[in-house]
């Protein structure tokens, strides 16, 4: 009887352009207690009939909205789900892979070939599919770093490198014999990370105290955003912040002996300001001290990228070279930096 009931169960791609295939897929998942998290690169579902009985989606390397329908459980779909999830992502080149899913959950991911990286107490488990992903992650900035004295570290976007940036860096070398400087490797901004990197690399480079790292899937990632299975952007932004200063207080502050953070202050995002916040309430109590900068100014307002990419789409270079070093004016200036430039400029 079971091998002719699941006979009519078949796999179906869900175009993501298709208003009513997402209407179908929002419905099916709130009726799970889940929500879609966007964004969402592809969906494939498992369905009996018109009906949806089992899904999963996914955005780069998150594996996402995987929901199977109480009707259809223990009956291996989760396994078909992961299994079809993950065929498609090594067919598109990525073997790195991360899944965000509910606590009373992790046993099913973990019997499907995921590890466990760090937890939130009954809203969110995240796991990979490398037993040794952050270990190898950690070996890296060891062989970086050098010595392990008593340090401080920034972790920065840097969209593109200015001045109060610079600024924060500098007083934080001042203070610290040895400072980790982390860019986040998220590839979502207009400047790509290996264009944001280089401009802090030759930006820091009179400073010898300064190590400068790749935040790649640790800090501040794409694979660091849990959303899907909340109530509300609200619930979900707090608890991605814990998570991803869970990963920083458990597998990078005690490796490279992270004594202090420092923060610039934020006046304009408030998703900022909240990881802020949140950062002040845990790290002292991992004995990391937080110190929070106020923003560098020119006449009168805050230095900042947002503020940098503004005058350039008006095309006030004067401006911006009074708001960056002169490492990151001179890449703006070049035919390398043409692309992002026009892209800038097209931005309404």
């Amino acid at each position: 009887m079971m091998a002719m009931w699941m006979e009519h169960l078949r796999e179906e791609i869900i175009n993501p352009a298709s208003e009513d295939a997402q209407r179908k897929l929002r419905d099916f998942l709130k009726r799970q207690g889940l929500r879609i998290d966007y964004p969402i690169e592809y969906t494939m579902e498992i369905v009996d009939g018109g009906d949806i009985a089992a899904t999963g989606s996914f955005s780069g390397s998150v594996l996402k909205c995987i929901a199977v329908d109480e009707a259809y459980k223990n009956q291996g779909l989760s396994a078909q789900i992961v299994s079809h999830l993950v065929n498609e992502e090594y067919r598109r080149g990525r073997d790195h892979l991360f899944i965000y899913t509910k606590p009373l959950n992790k046993q099913i991911f973990k019997d499907l070939g995921f590890y466990p990286i760090v937890e939130e107490s009954f809203k969110a488990v995240l796991l990979e599919n490398r037993w040794d992903g952050v270990r190898q992650y950690q070996q890296d900035l060891l062989q970086e770093s050098g010595d392990l004295v008593p340090s401080a570290t920034i972790v920065m976007n840097c969209n593109p490198f200015t001045l109060g940036h610079l600024h924060l860096i500098e007083y934080a070398a001042a203070v610290w014999e040895k400072v980790h400087l982390f860019v986040v490797w998220e590839d979502r901004s207009i400047f790509p990370s290996a264009a944001r990197y280089r401009l802090v690399e030759e930006g820091v480079r009179h400073l010898d105290n300064v190590v400068l790292h790749k935040g790649k899937d640790y800090i501040i990632s794409g694979a660091t955003f849990p959303s899907y299975f909340f109530k509300n952007d609200e619930e979900a932004a707090s608890t991605h912040i814990s998570l991803d200063l869970k990963i920083f207080i458990q597998y990078i502050a005690p490796l490279l002996n992270i004594q202090k953070r420092y923060i610039g202050q934020e006046t304009n995002c408030v998703l900022t300001r909240r990881y802020n916040t949140i950062m002040k309430k845990l790290l002292p109590s991992a004995r990391i001290d937080v110190e929070e900068i106020p923003r560098l100014l020119w006449e009168g307002e805050a230095i900042s990228a947002s503020a940098v990419r503004n005058y350039i789409r008006l095309g006030h270079m004067e401006k911006v070279k009074q708001l960056v070093p002169d490492t990151t004016y001179r890449f703006l200036l070049s035919g390398e930096a043409g692309e992002i430039i026009r892209r800038i400029r097209r931005m309404s």
